[in-house]
């Protein structure tokens, strides 16, 4: 009876490592995609800020997403032994400084072409921070 026990107990470690693999996996491709769509983005869209956008959106898509992918799947990657610990938490800190510092650079890019009056959108409907920008 409790060989039956420890081979299901087996059996369902090694369904929840190949699921946290899988989950891993799909985050990286999921971040290789949604680069791929920012590129597009970029390239597609005509206004500054609007490239800017899809370039923030492709840095959190595509930076934290595979990151936390990669973090995953060296978790339940054996072969490294007691590092796949640092790596994967190297992973991790990574990606909560790319997430927390990504938009504040866009921001503050945003930010500065916006005061030093750089770039216009065209056609603009409202700007609240500078009326002469729209007129």
């Amino acid at each position: 009876m409790s060989q039956s026990i420890s081979r299901e107990a087996i059996s369902v470690l090694e369904a929840i490592v190949m699921l946290i693999r899988g989950v891993g996996l799909a985050l990286i491709v999921l971040g290789g995609t949604a680069s791929l769509i920012s590129a597009i983005g970029f390239y597609r869209f005509k206004n500054f800020y609007l490239r800017l956008h899809a370039l923030t959106v492709g840095t959190i898509w595509g930076c934290v997403y595979p990151l936390i992918g990669a973090a995953l799947f060296t978790i339940t990657f054996e072969e490294l032994g007691a590092y796949r610990w640092f790596v994967a938490g190297a992973s991790f800190i990574t990606a909560l400084i790319v997430l927390m510092l990504a938009p504040a650079g866009s921001h503050a890019i945003a930010r500065g072409v916006h005061k030093s009056k750089t770039a216009r959108v065209q056609p603009c409907l409202a700007d609240l921070l500078d009326k002469d920008l729209c007129g």
